[in-house]
């Protein structure tokens, strides 16, 4: 793809179902594990849509002003009228300044928004987004003193990607939200993807990229959430860079493994945690790195 997203069979049926949400008018909302592919897949779809792309970041210190936008500073207008060659008229006016914020500027124009990590700005924040799905207006009346509402542009179309709720600084979805999206949620990668995505990201070949993974998905057991694929990207990289190959008998790839995969884990630096996190490691590189593959 243009956009260079890898698209396997997971994906695509991912893609071609929010493409059909999309074009009946819906909002669509990914919502799923970090390191699932939630934000690749919503820049992916948000590219195939064809239209110009607004992305968001949500963040708990917004306000409703910093989605639709505001005023800033003063304009000041005079007017000075000669009409009788005797006589010198003055007008001088003083108005506001106002600037479209990023889903005003799309909602305009009919792009399509983006909004990644939507539930970590507040609730009474994302309200303003209401009456863009439910009405097709955005209501302004608020904020803005001239213009109250702008009228959403037939082309414009949303999407959000979000964490589950039990993630930190991770806000819950109002109802009435809740109401006007589809959700679709993406509770793991399949291993024909994930192996598709670390071999597309570090330029491992597919079979040593495989063996990265099935190590990876062996650690993480039924933790369907860490190691995430985000782990195995970073271990095949830097293994690319050094030009090594992910065998047992290389020590660096083992101690790729438990530094890449011990960050993410956050295991504490103690000599009880570091030596269940190595156990573990080396069950797994006994399983799919035998000696003799070198």
């Amino acid at each position: 793809m243009l956009d260079g997203f890898i698209e396997t069979a997971y994906f695509k049926d991912l893609t071609n179902r929010a493409l059909l949400y999309l074009e009946a008018g819906y909002a669509v909302h990914f919502c799923g594990p970090a390191g699932t592919g939630k934000t690749a897949l919503a820049m992916h779809i948000a590219e195939l849509s064809g239209c110009p792309v607004v992305t968001l970041q949500g963040n708990d210190e917004y306000k409703p002003s910093d989605l639709v936008g505001g005023n800033s500073g003063m304009r000041r207008k005079k007017v000075l009228d000669n009409y009788v060659h005797s006589v010198w008229k003055a007008e001088e006016s003083m108005d506001s300044v106002w600037y479209d914020g990023r889903i005003t500027h799309a909602c305009r124009n009919g792009y399509t928004f983006v909004y990644d990590d939507f539930t970590r700005s507040r609730p009474e924040t994302n309200n303003v987004l209401l009456s863009v799905l439910q009405e097709r207006t955005l209501d302004l009346s608020a904020i803005q003193k001239g213009e109250t509402k702008v009228t959403v542009h037939p082309d414009f179309s949303v999407l959000f990607t979000s964490n589950p709720v039990e993630y930190a600084g991770v806000h819950v979805l109002q109802d009435a939200l809740k109401d006007r999206v589809i959700t679709i949620e993406l509770k793991g990668l399949d291993r024909e993807s994930e192996v598709a995505i670390v071999a597309g990201r570090s330029g491992l070949p597919w079979r040593e990229a495989a063996r990265i993974i099935d190590v990876i998905r062996g650690i993480r057991g039924n933790d369907v959430k860490k190691p995430s694929v985000r782990a195995a990207i970073m271990v095949a990289t830097i293994l690319a860079t050094n030009g090594s190959r992910p065998v047992r008998a290389n020590p660096l790839f083992f101690q790729i493994l438990m530094d890449v995969i011990g960050s993410e884990l956050s295991y504490e630096n103690n000599g009880e945690d570091n030596s269940l996190l190595a156990e573990r490691i080396k069950v797994e590189l006994d399983k799919y790195t035998p000696e003799d593959r070198k």
